[in-house]
C-alpha cells in the first residue's frame, strides 16, 4: 500500500492577501489576482487534492475511507488530520481575533447549531468543534500584534497619548478586561469622537513618510487611510496600542494559543494550525464582531512575545519549532547538494518544497518536489528526501 502522494492545496483569495508572493510560489496560472492563503489539508472548507492510484481524490474524503493511514495515534486521538498547513502573503493587516479553546469550540459549535445557524452564515461565530492554536515561521520580515502589553508599557500608552488619558483610571481599577470592555463596548459616536484627534494627529506624519513600523501610531495611521467604514472610525485602532507590536526576522517563530488576541500586520509566513476555521475578532474588519462572544474567550493578561528559532535535530538538517499542543508540529529542513534526510514516521506528515528540487522516495514510490509542490507522508513511511542543490522545505507532523 502507497504512502507517499503527491499533494495540491487550496488557493484562499481573501482581500487582505498579496498578488504574487504565493502565485508564484506554486506557479499558479489562474485568474485569482490576490492570494492570501494556501491551505494544505483536510478542512472540510477547503481541502487538499491527492494523486492516488485510483486518480486524484479530496484529502479529507481519502482519509475517511482509508483511516489507517493516520496511524493509530492519530485515530484514536482525533479521528482525522488534525492540523492545518498554510502559506501566507499578508498584504494588508488582517482582522483583531482570538481563537477559542477544544472545550469552548465544541459548546459554541453545538449551541449554534441547535439554533438553527447556517454553517456558512457570515454572523456565525464557530465554524467547527476545534481550537485553533497556531505557530507561525517568517518568510519574510514579518509584523504582528500578539497579546496585551504589560501593565508598566500599557501604562505608558496611555499616558504619553492625550486621546487616552481618560482610560488610565478604568485601568487602575479594573485592569485589562475593564479597559478592553469600556472601548470595545462604546458606542460608535463616542469612539469617533475620542479617535479622531488621534487620527488628525498621526495620518499626516504616515503620509509624510515619518513613523516606524515599531509604532502603533504607523499602524493606526494605516488602518485609518485604508478603512472602509467612512466615517466611522474602527474599534481595532485600540487593540493597536493596547497590544505587543512584534517583528519576527525571517526564520524567527511565535506561537499564539487560544484565548491570545492577535493581528497579522505585514509580511509573508508559515503558519500550522489546529484543523479549524474558528476566528472571533475585534476589529480593523468589515467582517462580523460580536463582542460578547469575543470578552467570553480573551484571555485578560499582559503577553511577553517570545519569538522561536527552533531547536536543531540531531540529524543537522531539520529545526523543529516546539509548541506546547499535541496536535501538530512544525519543522524546517535545510539541505545541500548531496544531503539526505531520513524518516521513519508513525503518524501522518506533509512537506512543502520552498526552494531547490528534491526527489523524495519511500519503498519504490518516488516522486520529484520543485519550488511550491507539497507530499503527504502517511502512518508507516519510511522515507528519504535528497538535494542535488540546495533545497528548504517545511514539514508538518504531529509531535510522538
Amino acid at each position: 500500500m502507497s504512502k507517499l502522494f503527491p499533494l495540491k492545496g487550496t488557493i484562499q483569495p481573501y482581500a487582505w492577501g498579496g498578488s504574487n508572493f504565493i502565485a508564484e510560489l506554486i506557479n499558479y496560472k489562474g485568474t485569482e489576482n490576490i492570494i492570501a492563503e494556501y491551505w494544505l489539508g483536510g478542512h472540510v472548507n477547503a481541502p487538499s487534492t491527492i494523486s492516488t492510484a485510483d486518480g486524484d481524490k479530496k484529502l479529507d474524503q481519502f482519509l475517511r475511507e482509508n483511516p489507517s493511514h493516520l496511524g493509530s495515534y492519530v485515530k484514536d486521538t482525533f479521528n482525522r488530520l488534525p492540523y492545518l498547513f498554510k502559506v501566507l502573503d499578508v498584504k494588508d493587516m488582517l482582522s483583531i481575533q482570538v481563537h477559542p479553546t477544544k472545550k469552548q469550540a465544541e459548546i459554541g459549535f453545538e449551541e449554534e447549531n441547535e439554533r438553527g445557524v447556517d454553517p456558512g452564515a457570515s454572523y456565525r461565530n464557530f465554524k467547527d468543534d476545534n481550537h485553533k492554536p497556531e505557530i507561525m515561521v517568517a518568510l519574510s520580515e514579518f509584523w504582528l500584534l500578539h497579546g496585551f502589553l504589560p501593565e508598566s508599557e500599557l501604562l505608558q500608552v496611555l499616558r504619553n497619548n492625550q486621546e487616552f488619558n481618560t482610560l488610565i483610571p478604568i485601568f487602575e481599577s479594573q485592569g485589562y478586561k475593564g479597559l478592553y470592555q469600556s472601548v470595545m463596548e462604546q458606542p460608535q459616536e463616542a469612539c469617533n469622537a475620542q479617535l479622531k484627534p488621534l487620527i488628525d494627529r498621526i495620518v499626516p506624519q504616515y503620509k509624510a513618510g515619518k513613523l516606524d513600523k515599531s509604532s502603533p501610531d504607523f499602524w493606526a495611521a494605516r488602518a485609518a487611510s485604508t478603512s472602509e467604514n467612512g466615517a466611522d472610525i474602527d474599534k481595532g485602532i485600540y487593540s493597536i496600542y493596547f497590544f505587543n507590536i512584534v517583528k519576527a526576522e525571517e526564520g524567527q517563530a511565535v506561537f499564539q494559543d487560544a484565548g491570545l488576541p492577535h493581528a497579522y500586520l505585514e509580511g509573508q509566513n508559515i503558519e500550522l494550525m489546529a484543523n479549524s476555521d474558528n476566528v472571533l475578532r475585534g476589529g480593523l474588519t468589515p467582517k462580523h464582531i460580536d463582542i460578547q462572544a469575543l470578552m467570553e474567550h480573551v484571555r485578560f493578561e499582559a503577553t511577553i512575545p517570545n519569538k522561536l528559532n527552533g531547536e536543531l535535530d540531531s540529524n543537522g538538517l531539520e529545526r523543529v519549532f516546539k509548541s506546547p499542543v499535541k496536535d501538530f508540529e512544525l519543522s524546517k529542513i535545510e539541505l545541500g547538494s548531496g544531503q539526505q534526510y531520513n524518516k521513519n514516521c508513525d503518524t501522518i506528515e506533509i512537506v512543502l518544497c520552498m526552494k531547490g528540487k528534491v526527489a523524495v522516495a519511500e519503498g519504490s514510490e518516488r516522486c520529484t518536489l520543485e519550488k511550491g509542490a507539497s507530499a503527504l507522508l502517511t502512518s508507516g513511511a519510511r522515507y528519504q528526501i535528497s538535494s542535488e542543490s540546495d533545497a528548504v522545505l517545511f514539514k508538518a507532523s504531529v509531535p510522538s
